[in-house]
């Protein structure tokens, strides 16, 4: 089996595990894993039927890992065919309900015609064929947990059933005395409902991890390549970095690449969230899995395979979804103890019926089996990471990721948001903002001309600034001769009979250009935080135009609601007071933090930390990789196609800091999710067992056997579809 497109040199690996059926097989196998000495860490996901482990390379292969999963009585399998199996079970699951309900109806139309003996037979074989067919897989688990010295749900049916089968089958013999009553259906039909259970439970957990399978099913089969002899069809895996693909209008972009020939509009909702199309031309990025409109273009592939954006959020959804969220710990430690107490109320229920309250042996029997049966420690095993995967797969389809499951949780306790300036709460670049002639004798559209002509071989972000502006207003640079940039001043150029001189003050003196005619507007511009370059024609100033990395259309109405969700907010930067109190200012922050290192940025969160406040941080996840690694709670915005190497744990696709706001919206409904689950399970057992050991008889209040198998099935059905329920706040987003 190949698995090492899941390891990577630190010695991590993820695989499915066939056979969980319960969290009493979560925790044995864990233990069993992490009873070898070079495993650190060991995570089993009951929702998604995964495990993750950390371990020692040097000491351990991924072979020997799988043979500890086999040997603790568990199917291993390469993540990467979590899905066909998955399909594979939920047919199986349907198969054995749909044959141990047709063998059991027979016997439940009979049950009442004991003194008919071909009857009688006809059930004994129809029983039998159930027991050992459809419920052998229940005597196998239980089997498998005895070995690993523990208790799961599979014991208690296998308990439950066996009792009420070969119970059954003395009294056909008559080993039991006369006139013992027979009970077949008992034990049928409690196979048959616990098999109902576990096929809605599938189809449940299919639809909780539905936003994963879509993922899977973008990705692109066949690819169009271009090769010197014209055109070619081939699967997309023959694609080689280098590789020229073409990309008609309609088609599915194969790689991600560069656009090298032609252009289109490209919908990359599923990737970024965005619901509209993006235009690209010849120099863009594209990424495969998208889906061009229109238009036709060749694309040159730089990422292939595992490196793809699309292969990376499937990795990391994967491993979130795989994640165990603090919370859990909680429905650990009660299952670990779940399956003996239940055991030992059994017990107690048969003793108490039997011998204090002098009832007969049937009745008394049928007690302690139904409390067996009710009792269930898969639910409480569901109702963590069933929330956490619908939760995920809700933020992935916000262009949200989520690389640990546990962040859903952090995250909604959040007190304290650390945010970056520059590209966080701002554009990230410079912009003009403001362009002054110097008396309304200039020519505005001439002025612009004029710096930008100048500008049009500078490649300072405020050149760059410069063009942009004149681009947008139509206006296209002239040519200029005797061009001379220097570093610290500026530009000086001859244009239309002209010497221009386009720079910062220290030019303007040194060319003797005064700078009275503006000086009052120029005081309103640095006081406003911006940068300045002043335009000269000649000895005489023309104009001014001030730059400013600008807030994003976003940010101020983000930081309102994060004062709205009880959070405060910080906005930490390394540049200048007087620059940051401006943009603190119109964003609305609490605080502020100027001419800060990036080291500085992680000691902020440690001081926030050291007060006991849960600590976000949201940056670049770049420069910001200190302070997001320390952070509870790491948010890396604009992950773009280097989205793995991210250091935070979750990661935005888009620039847009309302995306931090509806990622704790998505974390606070699904720890409340978490809770409602936890909750129903616990009140669930709290009520059955009483009811199942007759507590409530003398009002007429009993329940069968099988009835009780039924309710136990329907109790982990009941909190994957509670979980599902979450997919209905998609659009308060």
């Amino acid at each position: 089996m190949a698995i090492s497109n899941n390891i990577n040199p630190s010695g991590e690996l993820s695989f499915a595990v066939r056979g969980l059926h319960c969290a009493s097989c979560v925790n044995t196998l864990e233990k069993k894993l992490l009873e070898n000495p070079a495993i650190t860490t060991a995570i089993v996901n009951l929702a998604v039927e995964t495990g993750f482990v950390c371990f020692d390379p040097q000491l351990l292969k991924p072979a020997d890992i799988f043979a500890i999963v086999h040997a603790a009585g568990f199917t291993p399998d390469e993540a990467g065919e979590a899905d066909h199996a998955a399909d594979d079970s939920l047919r199986i699951q349907r198969n054995w309900f749909l044959f141990s309900l047709l063998a059991s109806l027979p016997i439940m139309i009979t049950m009442g015609m004991h003194g008919n003996r071909a009857v009688m037979q006809l059930n004994l074989l129809l029983a039998t064929a159930v027991q050992f067919s459809a419920g052998l897989d229940f005597y196998r688990g239980a089997w498998t947990s005895i070995k690993n010295r523990s208790a799961n749900m599979d014991v208690l049916v296998a308990l439950g059933t066996s009792a009420a089968y070969f119970y059954s089958l003395l009294a056909y013999f008559g080993l039991l005395g006369p006139h013992r009553e027979v009970f077949f259906e008992t034990s049928a039909m409690l196979i048959a409902f616990i098999r109902l259970g576990k096929y809605l439970e599938a189809r449940a957990r299919g639809k909780a991890g539905e936003a994963l399978k879509k993922l899977l099913h973008l990705q692109a089969d066949k690819a169009r390549l271009v090769t010197p002899d014209g055109e070619k069809d081939v699967p997309a895996s023959v694609i080689r970095v280098g590789d020229i693909v073409l990309v008609r209008a309609g088609e599915t972009i194969p790689v991600d690449g560069e656009v090298v020939d032609g252009g289109g509009v490209v919908d990359e909702s599923m990737v970024t969230g965005e619901s509209l199309p993006v235009s690209k031309k010849s120099g863009d990025t594209v990424t495969g899995a998208t889906i061009n409109r229109n238009g036709v273009m060749r694309v040159r592939a730089t990422r292939i395979g595992e490196a793809t954006l699309l292969a990376q959020i499937v990795k990391m959804v994967r491993e979130a979804q795989g994640d165990k969220a603090p919370i859990q710990r909680f429905a650990d430690a009660v299952s670990a103890w779940f399956v003996p107490i239940v055991l030992l109320l059994a017990a107690i229920t048969f003793m108490i019926w039997f011998l204090l309250l002098s009832s007969d042996f049937l009745t008394a029997f049928r007690f302690a089996i139904a409390v067996v049966v009710i009792a269930c420690p898969c639910a409480m095993g569901l109702a963590t990471p069933t929330a956490i995967m619908v939760g995920s797969g809700i933020a992935l389809g916000r262009g949200i990721l989520v690389k640990k499951g546990s962040a859903l949780e952090i995250i909604s306790g959040l007190q304290v948001l650390l945010l970056d300036k520059t590209g966080t709460l701002t554009v990230g670049t410079p912009t003009m903002t403001d362009l002054v002639p110097v008396t309304r004798g200039v020519d505005p559209e001439k002025l612009l001309e004029c710096l930008a002509t100048a500008e049009a071989h500078s490649t300072h972000p405020l050149a760059q600034a410069a063009l942009a502006a004149a681009l947008e207003a139509g206006i296209s640079p002239g040519e200029a001769t005797d061009f001379e940039e220097r570093g610290g001043f500026g530009i000086t150029c001859n244009f239309g009979g002209f010497r221009l001189a386009v720079g910062n003050e220290r030019l303007m003196e040194e060319l003797e250009i005064t700078l009275a005619p503006l000086e009052k507007r120029v005081d309103e511009l640095t006081r406003a935080g911006k940068s300045l370059v002043y335009v000269a024609a000649g000895s005489a100033l023309v104009g001014v135009a001030a730059f400013a990395d600008t807030l994003k259309p976003g940010s101020a109405k983000a930081v309102a609601q994060f004062r709205s969700m009880g959070i405060t907010t910080c906005m930490i930067t390394g540049d200048h007071a007087d620059v940051a109190a401006i943009v603190a200012r119109q964003a609305g922050v609490d605080s502020f933090e100027a001419d800060v290192l990036p080291g500085r940025k992680q000691e902020v969160v440690k001081e926030y930390q050291r007060r006991g406040m849960i600590t976000g941080m949201v940056g670049d996840g770049i420069n910001d990789a200190p302070a997001l690694a320390q952070a509870e709670v790491g948010i890396a915005i604009g992950g773009g196609t280097d989205v793995a190497k991210e250091t935070g744990d979750i990661v935005l696709m888009r620039d847009d800091l309302l995306d931090v706001v509806r990622a704790i919206k998505i974390g606070r409904a699904t720890l409340s999710k978490v809770r409602q689950n936890l909750f129903w399970a616990l009140f669930y057992n709290i009520l059955g067992l009483p009811v199942a050991a007759g507590l409530f008889s003398g009002f007429g209040i009993t329940l069968k056997p099988e009835y009780a198998g039924l309710a136990m099935a329907f109790s982990s059905v009941s909190v994957v579809l509670n979980s599902i329920l979450l997919k209905r706040m998609e659009k308060e987003l």
